[in-house]
C-alpha cells in the first residue's frame, strides 16, 4: 500500500518537460472526443431523444458536450503554442489551412450532392431544385452563408425536416448543425493573434491566466445564482450580432472562452504545471462526483481540463502513434452529423441505438479518411509555403520598430566575410526537440449543442 501511494505521489515532472513535439496523446484523445460527439448526436439525430448523458448528469451536460469541452481545452493550449513558435503571418496561414479547405468541401459536397439525393428520395424528383440557387434557402446560398464558420443557414429546400425524428421534433430544415460552434474556434483564433501581436503572449502571460480566472469567477457566480446544487447553471442571456460569423451567444462566449484560456494558461505556465498521477486521478474522481451528484459547472471544468492534460502525457507511449500522421477527427466531427441525419432519413435507426452507432461511425469514418486524403492532408502541406500577403505582415510585425523621438539607423553595409569551415554540432540541431509543433498545434472540432438544438442556439 505504501509502495502504490509513493507512486501516485510522485511527480513525473512539468508539463514543459513532458508534453515536447509530438510524444504525447492528444491526437488519440482528440479521436475519442470526435465519436464521443458522433455517439451522443445518434440519440436525438436517429430517435428524437436527448443527448447521451442528459439525465444520468442531472441535466448539467452530456456526453457530446463534454467532447466539445474537451477540445476547447486542447485547442488552447496547442494554438497557444503554434501562436508563440511562428510568425504572426504564418499563425493565419496555418489555421486557415487547417480549418477551411475541409470545411468548404463539406458543405459543397452537402449543397451540391447530399442535398439533391435527398430531394430526389423526399419528392420523386429534382426538377426546379438549382432554380433558383442563391435564393436564401437554395443549396448555394447555404454555402454561401456559412463559408467563414459562421452558420447562418441550416436547411436546404426545407428538406429533412419532416423525414426525420430531429426534424419533426423542431420543424427545421437542419443538415449540419454541428458546425455552429466552430465560430467560437475562430473567435478564440483570432483573440490568440491579437495577444500575439501586442506581445502578451510573451511579455504578459498573467492577463491571460487573470482572463482565465475572471471568466472562472463569472461561471461561478452563474451557478450561485441558481441557488441549487445539483441541476444545470442557468443559461447566460443574450447574444451579439458579428459580421460573418451571425449571431454569437454570451453563454458560449462564457463557457467556451473560459477552457480555451485555461488551456492557453496550461501553455503559457507549463513549467509550473506538475503532471502528477495522483492529481490525475483526483481529477477524475472530482469529474465524476460534479456529474453524478451535481456542482460540474464549478468543480467538473477545471477537472476535466487537468484530467486532458493529465491522460496526453501519461497515457502509454505506443498510443502515441494514433493521430499523428492521419488525423482524422475533424473529418469525423465536419461530415458525422450530415451522415446521421441522412442515415435517419432512411430509417435505418429501426435497427435500435447500438446498430445506429456502429452505422454512424462507419459513415463518419469513411468520410473523414477521404477528407483527410483528398483535401485536409493536401492543403496542410502548404504550411511552409506562404502567401505574399502573409510575407508582408509577417515582417511588419517582425521588424523592431524605434522608440519615439528617435530617428531610424541608415543601413550600413557589410563587406562579405569568408564563412568559417563547418563545425560538426555535438547535441544535435537546436529546436529538435520542438519539431512537429505545427501537427500539435492543429485545432480539435467543437461539435455539441448543450441546449440540445443542434445548430439552433438561443
Amino acid at each position: 500500500m505504501g509502495s502504490i501511494l509513493r507512486r501516485l505521489t510522485r511527480r513525473h515532472g512539468t508539463l514543459a518537460e513532458l508534453l515536447t513535439g509530438r510524444g504525447n496523446g492528444i491526437g488519440l484523445i482528440r479521436l475519442v472526443l470526435a465519436l464521443a460527439v458522433v455517439t451522443s448526436h445518434a440519440r436525438p439525430l436517429g430517435f428524437g431523444a436527448s443527448d447521451l448523458g442528459h439525465h444520468l448528469f442531472n441535466r448539467q451536460t452530456n456526453v457530446g458536450t463534454m467532447a466539445v469541452y474537451g477540445f476547447f481545452v486542447l485547442s488552447g493550449l496547442l494554438i497557444t503554442r503554434s501562436a508563440r513558435r511562428t510568425g504572426l503571418g504564418r499563425y493565419l496561414w496555418h489555421r486557415g489551412l487547417r480549418i477551411f479547405p475541409a470545411l468548404w468541401v463539406c458543405l459543397l459536397v452537402t449543397a451540391l450532392l447530399v442535398a439533391p439525393l435527398v430531394a430526389l428520395r423526399e419528392n420523386g424528383t429534382v426538377a426546379g431544385f438549382f432554380d433558383e440557387p442563391w435564393e436564401p434557402g437554395g443549396p448555394l446560398a447555404y454555402a454561401q452563408a456559412n463559408w467563414w464558420t459562421g452558420v447562418r443557414q441550416y436547411g436546404i429546400e426545407g428538406l429533412l425536416a419532416e423525414t426525420t425524428p430531429w426534424g419533426r421534433r423542431t420543424g427545421d430544415s437542419i443538415f449540419n448543425g454541428a458546425l455552429w460552434s466552430l465560430k467560437y474556434e475562430m473567435l478564440c483564433y483570432l483573440a490568440v493573434f491579437v495577444l500575439a501581436a501586442t506581445a502578451v503572449l510573451r511579455q504578459a502571460r498573467r492577463f491571460v491566466l487573470a482572463l482565465a480566472v475572471a471568466l472562472y469567477l463569472a461561471i461561478a457566480a452563474n451557478w450561485w445564482s441558481t441557488g441549487r446544487w445539483t441541476g444545470p447553471a442557468k443559461t447566460v442571456s443574450g447574444s451579439v450580432e458579428l459580421p460573418l460569423l451571425g449571431n454569437v451567444g454570451y453563454h458560449w462566449l462564457l463557457y467556451l472562452g473560459f477552457l480555451f484560456a485555461l488551456g492557453a494558461s496550461f501553455d503559457l505556465y507549463r513549467e509550473r504545471v506538475p503532471v502528477n498521477d495522483l492529481l490525475g486521478l483526483g481529477s477524475a474522481a472530482l469529474l465524476a462526483g460534479s456529474l453524478l451528484v451535481g456542482g460540474f459547472a464549478v468543480l467538473g471544468l477545471p477537472a476535466f481540463a487537468y484530467l486532458l492534460i493529465w491522460m496526453s502525457v501519461r497515457m502509454p507511449r505506443r498510443l502515441h502513434a494514433v493521430g499523428r500522421r492521419n488525423d482524422y477527427s475533424y473529418g469525423i466531427y465536419i461530415y458525422g452529423f450530415v451522415g446521421q441525419q441522412v442515415m435517419a432519413s432512411l430509417g435505418w435507426s429501426r435497427w435500435g441505438f447500438v446498430p445506429f452507432v456502429l452505422l454512424s461511425v462507419a459513415v463518419a469514418g469513411a468520410a473523414a479518411v477521404l477528407s483527410w486524403k483528398l483535401v485536409e492532408q493536401p492543403a496542410l502541406r502548404l504550411k511552409d509555403w506562404t502567401p505574399s500577403p502573409v510575407v508582408r505582415l509577417s515582417r511588419r510585425w517582425a521588424r523592431p520598430r524605434p522608440p519615439a523621438g528617435v530617428a531610424p539607423r541608415p543601413a550600413v553595409a557589410v563587406p562579405a566575410v569568408v564563412p568559417a569551415p563547418a563545425v560538426a554540432s555535438v547535441g544535435g540541431s537546436p529546436g529538435s526537440a520542438g519539431s512537429g509543433a505545427g501537427r500539435a498545434g492543429e485545432p480539435g472540432p467543437p461539435v455539441d449543442a448543450p441546449t440540445g438544438r443542434f445548430g439552433v442556439p438561443r
